[in-house]
């Protein structure tokens, strides 16, 4: 299991908490030191069955600058996951990779049952 995250992020840090108490092994990857590339993004979006806006990091800053909301939509998959590859802090965070789980932002719920808890 891979885990993507940015230590600073308050988000991060619980499901950091949440992964530790439920003593799940992970490897851990800081998402601007070790962003995650071109194929990386389009093989767990492909498994995740989630719309692609959802692996946007939609309240970052850097998002909010490049005035996405309004850009996405005339934007082909493609270009987006070169986006989302060019920057760590344009991802959302964060991002568990098990497998053929791909677990976008942090829900506890949706935790418990896609990691079997």
């Amino acid at each position: 299991m891979i885990y993507i995250c940015y230590p600073k992020c308050t988000t991060c840090r619980k499901a950091k908490k949440w992964l530790d108490e439920h003593n799940i092994n992970y490897s851990e990857r800081h998402i601007a030191d070790n962003n995650p590339d071109y194929d990386e993004l389009k093989e767990w979006y492909a498994k995740s069955g989630l719309p692609l806006k959802k692996f946007f990091n939609t309240s970052g800053v850097l998002y909010k600058e490049m005035q996405l909301k309004d850009k996405l939509a005339s934007m082909s998959e493609e270009e987006q996951l070169k986006l989302l590859a060019s920057n760590g802090m344009l991802v959302k965070r964060p991002l568990v990779v098990n497998g053929d789980t791909v677990l976008v932002g942090f829900k506890e719920a949706e935790w418990n049952e896609k990691l079997n808890f």
